[in-house]
């Protein structure tokens, strides 16, 4: 059975860091294309990050320089770093997994694209 569990979340002030991981069961994240998502309040769910199985990543503009999404496939994690966080990144992140392919057609945003999901990780920035 697929199952992804994030953790790292917590409250930070703007300016800080913090490193998201979701470790995967079930599978092998490097045949995936694997990805962050985040929600904040009364907002859609929206696509921050991916890393397709070639290791080749892909970002949102509101994270790129900021956030970088990584994989360590021996030990079946993803990873989000998180940098310069502003309050407008506050939400709840999930670890996401979808066909190769989202990745390439960049579909990978799409919130339909993505086959598995984690309960996801609350990140609060404060300013």
């Amino acid at each position: 059975q697929v199952q992804l569990v994030e953790s790292g979340g917590g409250s930070v002030q703007a300016g800080g860091s913090l490193r998201l991981s979701c470790a995967a069961f079930g599978y092998t994240v490097s045949w995936y294309c694997m990805a962050w998502f985040r929600q904040a309040p009364g907002k859609e769910r929206e696509g921050v990050a991916a890393i397709a199985s070639d290791g080749s990543t892909r970002y949102a503009d509101s994270v790129k320089g900021r956030f970088t999404i990584s994989q360590d496939n021996a030990k079946n994690t993803l990873y989000l770093q998180m940098n310069s966080l502003k309050p407008e990144d506050t939400g709840t992140y999930y670890c996401a997994a979808g066909p190769y392919y989202a990745c390439y057609s960049g579909s990978w945003s799409t919130r339909s694209r993505m086959d598995y999901w984690g309960k996801g990780t609350l990140v609060t920035i404060s300013s």
